[in-house]
């Protein structure tokens, strides 16, 4: 599990007024939620 705070321009950022997560926090993470993140590391496409 992801235990440090999270860090602007490396773990998210900031488009339009939402989060985005960026790959590497993902990655970190360890897991896919299949919500269809935009930078997800596992593959996951929404269809």
């Amino acid at each position: 599990m992801y235990k440090n705070p999270l860090q602007e321009g490396v773990d998210y950022y900031i488009e339009n007024g939402c989060y985005v997560f960026t790959a590497h926090y993902l990655t970190q993470r360890g897991y896919c939620c299949q919500n269809g993140c935009r930078h997800c590391p596992y593959g996951f496409n929404r269809a």
